[in-house]
């Protein structure tokens, strides 16, 4: 067994897309109409067969109270693997990426939190 699918609730669809794509670096995988919202799925350029990032609308009335709760705590939605968190750290910050945590070494890990425009928090993570 192995993850397929994974999701992130997103506020605006459009503007998810533009900031998973342009922004953070994925690669379209399906852009589906489903009634008003779509079925659009980011992937890793780098295994454009694997794991999907789902951009899922947030209009289940529990949505937003969850998110706020977990933006309130500092608590990222998801994470994401990169090579060099500082690196990456400074390439999104000069694309005026916001950041609730700037990198965090803790032992053989370093973390990284932004915030992705769309509702959530998402850290970018490394491991030695």
């Amino acid at each position: 067994m192995k993850i397929h699918l994974s999701s992130v609730f997103v506020d605006d669809q459009d503007k998810a897309l533009r900031f998973y794509t342009d922004v953070l670096g994925f690669t379209k995988k399906h852009d589906v109409p489903v009634g008003t919202d779509r079925w659009l799925t980011v992937v890793s350029p780098e295994e454009p067969d694997g794991t999907e990032l789902l951009l899922e609308p947030s209009g289940h009335p529990a949505v937003q109270p969850y998110k706020a709760a977990l933006v309130q705590d500092g608590i990222p939605a998801t994470a994401f693997a990169v090579d060099d968190v500082h690196a990456e750290f400074d390439r999104l910050r000069g694309l005026g990426v916001r950041f609730t945590q700037e990198p965090l070494e803790m032992g053989t890990v370093t973390t990284a939190v932004l915030d992705d425009t769309c509702g959530n928090l998402i850290q970018i993570v490394h491991s030695e």
